[in-house]
């Protein structure tokens, strides 16, 4: 047995050394290239693939596919963030997983870029899946492993600007390159641009080495405990999961329906550029949110007042298309939204880093971190569906994304170990 006196090994211990900015310029195009690999598939190429395997049945099809996919991720992120936590290998305990992560998508887009049918197209979205957010989980370890208190913040900032940048940028690419040479194309650029991200951040950072004397019990009942983190155990990290569970959920309930919203509330003669509009407004302010308050938390030391003033910022943003749904008061909510999300992203996750219950679980206790973030975008449509025909349409949506912004507001008040 260890001696709970002796010193923190220096692999667990609290980074002091502020992280440089060719390591954060790494870790941001590693993001980017993450974040691509997801969001052009969903956007664009998994819906016309599905159109084009069966056009009769296409939302079923691609409700499926999307599906199925969405629980792998589920299952996949904190297994991979344990695994990466028991591994000794000479290359380091992170970059082994990220670059495994990063082959496996790469191997999904390429069979969803041949894919015959729905069950193939199943199967490769799901290595898609399975392949990033084993990346994602090792990659969001590296803000516990190597960024010290006072810079996570902006490095929390850089990750929400990364996400937004990927989800945009994949949609601009895969559009071009389907004009150019059809989904082939678009799939396998997007395995590149994975591979690349990957492969530069692997390469040009340094990832310390476990121990094996230092290796946690792999017996398969203590592994599968681990999975497990217990609220009553660790209550800051319990409330600020449910917090950030109740942002993302407010954030996507917001976000999810508003083509439908332009076309059926508002009547605006052309939804899909009034969908832009809103979309590039939204991008800018959450640019402004995630880097102005990466900055001044970071300065103070405080997290709760940013994240309390993010909550009612989006609630706001929500409410206001509760009462009008104008084209004049949608130009208003999108960057209030946006500006409210991104001060949320920089600062929640420098926040959720401070709470990990031990230090030798990070990757896998950030694992179960990325639940709180996938988990709305399974269960949203579903909600959204029930309360767009049973409590009260659009107004009954957008007031349901304000009451769970508030409620994570109220969620962060009960941390007690941050400020």
């Amino acid at each position: 047995m260890r001696d709970k006196t002796a010193a923190v090994p220096e692999i667990f211990a609290e980074p002091v050394l502020r992280v440089r900015a060719g390591w954060m310029t790494l870790l941001f195009l590693a993001n980017v290239a993450l974040w691509l690999g997801i969001y052009a598939p969903l956007q664009v190429l998994l819906p016309q693939q599905a159109e084009l395997l069966d056009a009769a049945n296409k939302e079923t099809v691609f409700g499926v596919v999307t599906g199925i996919g969405a629980f792998v991720a589920l299952v996949v992120n904190p297994v991979v963030g344990l695994l990466s936590d028991r591994t000794t290998s000479r290359f380091g305990r992170r970059h082994p997983w990220t670059v495994a992560g990063a082959v496996v998508a790469a191997a999904g887009l390429l069979v969803l870029a041949e894919a015959p049918n729905a069950v193939v197209m199943t199967i490769g979205w799901c290595l898609v899946q399975a392949g990033l957010n084993g990346m994602l989980a090792t990659l969001m370890s590296g803000m516990a492993d190597r960024v010290p208190v006072v810079q996570r913040a902006q490095v929390g900032g850089l990750i929400g600007i990364a996400q937004m940048l990927g989800t945009v940028l994949g949609a601009v690419v895969v559009v071009v390159l389907l004009g150019l040479a059809g989904l082939p194309l678009g799939y396998a650029a997007c395995a590149v641009i994975v591979l690349a991200g990957a492969a530069a951040f692997v390469l040009r950072t340094p990832d310390a080495r476990l121990p094996v004397e230092l290796r946690p019990s792999s017996r398969i009942r203590e592994v599968l405990a681990d999975l497990w983190v217990s609220p009553r155990r660790h209550p800051d990290f319990g409330w600020a999961w449910a917090c950030h569970f109740m942002i993302n959920l407010g954030n996507a309930l917001g976000t999810l329906y508003l083509l439908f919203f332009l076309k059926d509330s508002v009547h605006y003669a052309d939804p899909d550029t009034g969908l832009l509009i809103m979309m590039g407004l939204y991008s800018a302010a959450l640019v402004v949110g995630a880097v102005l308050a990466g900055h001044f938390s970071d300065k103070s030391g405080n997290r709760k007042p940013y994240i309390l003033a993010s909550s009612a910022v989006m609630a706001v943003a929500a409410l206001l298309l509760v009462a009008w749904q104008t084209w004049p008061v949608a130009l208003v909510a999108s960057p209030l939204l946006g500006v409210g999300f991104g001060t949320y992203m920089a600062v929640a996750l420098a926040m959720l880093t401070q709470v990990l219950p031990a230090a030798q679980n990070r990757a896998k206790d950030l694992g179960v971190v990325n639940i709180a973030n996938s988990l709305p975008q399974v269960i949203t449509p579903l909600l959204a569906t029930l309360i767009l025909h049973v409590l009260g349409g659009y107004p009954g949506l957008f007031a349901a994304s304000a009451v769970a912004t508030l409620l994570a507001g109220v969620l962060v008040t009960r941390i007690r170990s941050v400020g």
